[in-house]
């Protein structure tokens, strides 16, 4: 699987923290940046990291900044992103199983490196309900999404 990740300066260190483990477990990165953490704009590294989820380019992504909330908003306005905030294993799993959510955000100023790794195990680890009720309720925002965003080239 291949993993694009975007950071802002606050977000640096655990990026690559996150990015050490992936590697170790056979991930293939694409790392958007930043690399520094010097001040900037999260939608510099964010931007270009969603779009290449929504071409294919990249499976999914996993996106830090200081409370994760910077990189939804930016994410989900790209079509075919479903970006969540996640701060603990439990709501990864559930924004997995109930959303199909494919890029994962996390706050680097809310939650600790053992907890992020732990958040993202399970977000990668986790698959959607396959209920009829789930993906009823997961086309319904594709649905959406699709009526009101531009389509991605």
């Amino acid at each position: 699987m291949k993993i694009a990740m975007a950071n802002d300066h606050a977000g640096t260190r655990m990026k690559n923290e996150i990015k050490k483990y992936l590697e170790s477990e056979g991930y293939e990165v694409v790392d958007f940046g930043t690399d520094t953490e010097e001040s900037c704009d999260l939608s510099d590294f964010v931007y270009p990291a969603s779009l290449a989820v929504a071409k294919g380019e990249c499976d999914r992504g996993i996106f830090v900044d200081g409370v994760g909330y910077g990189s939804a908003l930016i994410a989900n306005k790209i079509n075919g992103i479903y970006a969540a905030v996640c701060q603990d294993p439990f709501c990864a799993k559930l924004a997995r199983q109930h959303t199909d959510s494919n890029v994962l955000c996390i706050g680097a100023k809310i939650i600790g490196d053992m907890m992020a790794e732990e958040i993202v195990k399970t977000w990668l680890h986790t698959d959607p309900l396959t209920e009829e009720k789930y993906v009823r309720r997961v086309n319904k925002v594709k649905a959406i999404n699709d009526k009101h965003c531009v389509p991605v080239k």
